[in-house]
Parts: structure tokens; sequence; C-alpha cells
């Protein structure tokens, strides 16, 4: 009796050991797999360093949303195993708490189709009170409880009974088993443990793990530029998140054309294979941070702005693609406490002096789509392959259109 009772206990624990290490080798194999793609995505090029450089201004240390002083960002990749390709990706204005020291803010909506949270009182207000985060469509609601979690623990916090998380989204479902919802509390708060003010990883990382861009593989891109000290020597820096179609074009030559991927493809190509058809609808969340002094109603023209350098890239938007801007200043004169009750001076500035930033609002939208196309690598998932945008080819197409010299 004695070895019979034995005997399933035995069994579960080798049943246990067993199950123990086939995780440790799915583990293994997914940190390979985050590790590889990394590596391929250093050794990849930004737009800048092939001679895609739009505009007339020069873009900052970085050439990232991180130049604008006191922005910082943090990203998670979520990937596990053969079907999960997704992340969260989190960018905070200042490095105090957001709460108590908000930062004015606007949204701009060119095509409303997406499940971006927090929007109305946004709005309403005009403000920031919580990071903005980035992820896919259907773990929208799990981003915004944990950042939530996450806040309200902060010290100081212990009274609060209100908070508005921000939360955008585009959906990864063709690389990512997006039913799944696999984003848990823990990614979005290693996300925002480890937003920094350096660097910024692009391509398949954080919420553009799982994205497809034009066809090719997008994810995240980002930019920036710099005034000259004449217009006042701002930064305005954008970051996005790519997962949307069209004709993809860059530095005005029509890359997605010459390459045969391009959307509306198998409707005045009816004689060709329908495998480079681009069916245009997807998203793109675009995030714009300036150190400029600005009330909201400037910061909602400035974010109206990015939509022309999205616009340069090829995208039509489609019925089927959310395309969404936020804009912020981090500018200490503009910044509002949510404990203050009297009057107060702001420093903001005149609408005359703008023409300046929106000139670079659209020069580093261009320019971060492109270095999210750029960057990202050829990555498979849930339902298919999503190849990386061919170097050579490209720049063959550029030099042909004269757009670049090499």
């Amino acid at each position: 009796m004695q070895t019979s009772r034995c005997r399933p206990r035995l069994r579960a624990r080798r049943e246990a050991a067993h199950a123990r290490k086939i995780s440790a080798l799915v583990l293994s194999f997914t940190i390979t797999s985050m590790t590889s793609v990394a590596k391929a995505q250093n050794d990849r090029p930004r737009a800048r360093d092939l001679g895609v450089a739009p505009g007339v201004f020069q873009p900052g240390r970085y050439n990232a949303i991180t130049d604008v002083d006191g922005v910082a960002v943090g990203q998670t990749t979520v990937w596990e195993g053969d079907s999960i390709r997704t992340g969260v990706t989190v960018i905070t204005p200042h490095g105090g708490s957001l709460y108590e020291e908000r930062v004015p803010a606007a949204l701009y909506v060119a095509n409303g189709y997406g499940k971006l949270l927090g929007v109305t009182q946004l709005r309403e207000l005009g403000e920031l009170e919580t990071p903005i985060a980035l992820t896919c469509t259907l773990c929208v609601w799990r981003v915004a409880d944990a950042l939530s979690e996450y806040l309200l623990a902060q010290p100081g916090m212990e009274d609060v009974r209100s908070i508005n998380p921000v939360v955008g989204e585009t959906n990864d479902g063709f690389l990512n088993d997006i039913r799944s919802r696999p984003v848990r509390a823990e990614h979005v708060m290693s996300a925002l443990e480890s937003a920094d003010s350096g660097p910024v990883e692009e391509g398949a990382v954080g919420a553009g793990t799982g994205t497809v861009a034009f066809g090719w593989k997008g994810g995240i891109g980002t930019s920036s530029r710099v005034l000259p000290e004449e217009p006042g020597g701002w930064t305005v820096g954008v970051l996005v998140q790519s997962n949307l179609g069209g004709v993809l074009t860059i530095a005005g030559a029509p890359v997605g054309r010459e390459l045969g991927r391009y959307m509306f493809r198998r409707l005045v190509e009816p004689e060709r294979e329908t495998d480079g058809d681009d069916p245009g609808d997807g998203s793109i969340m675009i995030v714009v941070a300036t150190d400029a002094p600005l009330s909201n109603r400037n910061l909602e023209r400035l974010a109206a702005r990015a939509i022309h350098g999205l616009a340069r890239t090829g995208s039509p938007g489609a019925n089927g693609s959310g395309d969404y801007v936020i804009a912020f200043s981090t500018a200490g004169s503009v910044r509002r406490s949510a404990s203050d009750t009297t009057p107060r001076t702001i420093a903001d500035l005149p609408n005359s002096a703008l023409s300046p930033l929106f000139q670079a609002a659209v020069e580093a939208t261009e320019e971060a789509i492109y270095n999210s196309l750029f960057k990202a690598v050829t990555v498979s998932g849930h339902r298919g392959t999503a190849e990386a945008l061919p170097i050579e080819e490209t720049l063959g197409v550029l030099e042909r259109h004269g757009a670049i010299r090499r």
C-alpha cells in the first residue's frame, strides 16, 4: 500500500521536473530568439545612416524623442514561443510625479479606428497625469490597469481616488496571438522601471515587436529636430509605433511601387501575383514631445502637423487605420500643479512663433517612420512572417530617383 501511494507522487514529481526542463528549454529558445533579433537590429542602419535625412533642421544628440529634456522611454518586448510577438513602450515627460506636476498635452485624430484609452479627460483638461503607454490592441485594458496599479502605489499617492492612464495601441494580430492578450502587469512594470533618457531602441521592440508597416516589418521609430537659436532653439522629438499601410514613399521615391509591394496593387496590376498587395489597414501611434512652452491649444496644432510627416511616407489613412497623435510640452513654465487652486502666470509661445516647430514636427515624424522600417528585422510569428524592408533594393530605388547618393 505504501509503495502504491508513493508511485503517483513520484510520477508527479517526475512530470513536474520534466515540465520545468521543457519550460527552461522554451525560455532559453525565447531569450535566444530575442537576443538574435536585437543583435540583427543593431546591425541595420537608421535612415540617416543611408543619407535619408528629411527636411532642413538638424537632429539632436540621439536623434530621438529623448533629446527633449526630461523625456524617457522604457520598453518591454514580450516574445514567447512561436506565436507571441508584442510588448509595451512607455513615454514619460519628466522624472518627477506626473500626477502632481502635470504637463499640457493635446490629441489629434486623423482617423479614429482605434482603442485609445483616456482621451476624453486628456481633451477636456488638456493635460497628462500619467506616462503614455503603447501596446497591442487587445492588451490596452490590461496595460491601463497595471499602469494605474503602479502609479497608485507610488509615495504620495495614498489618497488618490482617480487616475487617467493614457494607453494607445496598434493591432499586431498577424505576428502575435493577440486573442491571448499576453501582456501582463510585470511587463508594464518593467517598461516603467527601465525608462531611460538616452538612445531609444528601434524596430521590432516593445510595442513594435509584432507590427507590420507598408507590407514590411514595422515597429518603433524615433527622431528629433533642434531649432536654430533665432526661433528659440527648441527641441521637438517624435516616437512612432508603425503598423499601417499604403504606398511606401521614402524621400519622394516610390519605394513600395518599385519593389512591388503596395496598397491597391491587385487593382492596377491585375496580371501579377497578389502576394505584394498591401491591404492598407492598420494603425500608427505618434507621440510628439517638445520643450517649447506651448498651451494645449497650440500643442493640438503641433500634433496636427505630424500627420503631414505621415503623409510624406505614403499613407492614405485607410478606413481601418487608427492614426493618432499625442503631443505634450515639458517646459516648466506651462506645467500644472494638481493641488494649486490659485491663479497662475503662464509663459507660452505666441501663435506667430510656431511655424518652425511645425516644420520640425513634420520632419521628425517622417524620419521616425523611416527608422521604424529600416531598423526592423524579419520576424515570424502567429500567422506568418513579416519580412524586413530590403536595404539594398531600397537604396537602388532611392538612387534611381535621385533621393540619395552613395
